[in-house]
C-alpha cells in the first residue's frame, strides 16, 4: 500500500483541488480547477486524474451532500444555493470514467480525517474539525468513524443568542436562518456588517469580540453534544483573525464549570488551529482513498 499512488479531490464551491499522493499523506502533485458548471467541472477533474495511474480516489465534497452508501442518492450534491449543482451526481461523474474504487464524504469530514490521521489529533478517536470561511462547516470523527446519520452534521447552522451590539444579530447572511453561526460569523456575515473581509477587521476589538462570542457559544454546544477529545479550527476567517484564541474563554464561560475534564483545564491545547498547513483536506482524501482501496 505504501507505494500505491492514490488520488485526492477536494471539491469546493469555488475551486476543485486535484492531487495525487501516497497512504502516508505525502502529496506528489496538485492542481486547482475552477468550479463552473457541474458537467464541465467533473469532466475536467476526471480528465486530470485519467492518466495519473491512481489506484483509488478519495473525494471530499462541499455540502449538503449524500454520504450514506446505502442511500439511493449517495454521492449526489443535495439542495444547494450554488446554481445548477443541486441533485448532481458528483461521485458517479468521477467513478464512472475512472473505473476505480472511490471514497466519498464531505470536505469538512475529510479535513477532520486528515487531522486525525496525520495531524494534531493523531491517536484520538473523537474529534471535531470546524472550518470558518465563506461558510461554516463541521466534520466529526466519533469513536473512530466519520459521523453520518440521515446525512452529515450541519453544525455550522446552530442557532446563536444574538449579541445586542451586532447590527445583523437577527438578520444574518444565511438565507435559511436569521441568527445561526454561519450567518453571523462567516465571511459573508462579516461582509454584510462591515463591508470588509475578516482579515481586514482583525484589528477591530469590538468586531472580534462579537465574532468570538458567537464562536464561544457554538464551541460550548459542540463540547456538550459531541464530547470531542480535541477541537480543531481552520478556514479563511479563522486563519486571518484572533477569534480562536478569543473564543476559548468564552466557551468556558458558556459552560460555566459544568464540564470538568483535563481538556477543559488546558484550552490552549484543546481548542486549536489546524496543523497541516492547509493540506488537511487533501491528506484526508488520501486516507479516504486508502480505505476505499482496502474495502
Amino acid at each position: 500500500m505504501e507505494n500505491v499512488l492514490l488520488g485526492a479531490l477536494e471539491a469546493g464551491g469555488t475551486k476543485m483541488v486535484c492531487a495525487t499522493g501516497f497512504a502516508d499523506g505525502t502529496v506528489v502533485e496538485s492542481e486547482q480547477i475552477p468550479t463552473t458548471t457541474p458537467a464541465e467541472t467533473a469532466a475536467a477533474c476526471a480528465a486530470w486524474f485519467q492518466d495519473k495511474g491512481i489506484a483509488a480516489l478519495g473525494i471530499g465534497a462541499f455540502g449538503p451532500t449524500a454520504v450514506n452508501p446505502a442511500s439511493p442518492r449517495y454521492g449526489q450534491i443535495l439542495k444547494t444555493p450554488k446554481p445548477h449543482w443541486s441533485d448532481f451526481d458528483l461521485l458517479g461523474a468521477l467513478a464512472g470514467p475512472l473505473g476505480i474504487p472511490c471514497g466519498y464524504d464531505t470536505d469538512v469530514n475529510v479535513a477532520c480525517l486528515g487531522e486525525a490521521t496525520f495531524g494534531c489529533a493523531q491517536g484520538l478517536d473523537t474529534v471535531l474539525y470546524l472550518t470558518i470561511g465563506t461558510g461554516v462547516g463541521a466534520g466529526v470523527l466519533s469513536s473512530g468513524n466519520l459521523m453520518h446519520g440521515m446525512m452529515h452534521p450541519e453544525a455550522g447552522h446552530v442557532p446563536m443568542k444574538p449579541d445586542p451590539r451586532d447590527p445583523i444579530a437577527t438578520d444574518s447572511s444565511c438565507p435559511f436562518h436569521p441568527s445561526c453561526l454561519e450567518g453571523l460569523i462567516s465571511g459573508a456575515g462579516i461582509k454584510k456588517r462591515w463591508g470588509k473581509s475578516g482579515g481586514e477587521m482583525a484589528d477591530e476589538p469590538e468586531a472580534m469580540d462579537i465574532l468570538a462570542g458567537y464562536l464561544g457559544q457554538a464551541l460550548a454546544i459542540y463540547i456538550l453534544c459531541y464530547s470531542p477529545q480535541k477541537i480543531i479550527i481552520g478556514g479563511g476567517v479563522a486563519d486571518h483573525t484572533p477569534i480562536v484564541e478569543l473564543a476559548r474563554p468564552k466557551a468556558a464561560e458558556a459552560l460555566n464549570g459544568y464540564i470538568v475534564t483535563p481538556e477543559m483545564d488546558d484550552l490552549e491545547h484543546y481548542i486549536v488551529r489546524n496543523s497541516l498547513d492547509g493540506q488537511q483536506g487533501i491528506m484526508g482524501c488520501l486516507e479516504l482513498a486508502r480505505r476505499a482501496l482496502e474495502q
